[in-house]
């Protein structure tokens, strides 16, 4: 990965929207749900409040759910992925 996210900023890789429903029956692009889980690839430092470093709870390899529309999405070599802030997480799943 070529990016490395500032401050209290993640990178997300989005799970895949589901391609049937649980009938089977196959959805179109335009009937998808757009996802709102997915994992951390990159992370940045952290954010700084009244001088002091506050540290990230969330990690690299973590499992979030977050805002239906919460990040940006851009495009990094092909793959679409979502920048937000660590904020914008509502949780970490655990498997």
């Amino acid at each position: 990965m070529t990016l490395k996210p500032l401050h209290d900023r993640i990178i997300v890789r989005p799970a895949k929207a589901e391609e049937t429903t649980k009938g089977g029956i196959i959805l179109p692009d335009t009937a998808k749900e757009k996802p709102m889980q997915g994992e951390i690839i990159a992370a940045g430092k952290g954010r700084v409040d009244n001088g002091n470093l506050i540290e990230l709870e969330v990690k690299v390899g973590d499992k979030v759910l977050y805002g239906k529309y919460s990040g940006t999405e851009i495009n990094v070599d092909g793959e679409d992925l979502l920048m937000m802030r660590e904020s914008d997480v509502f949780a970490v799943i655990n498997d």
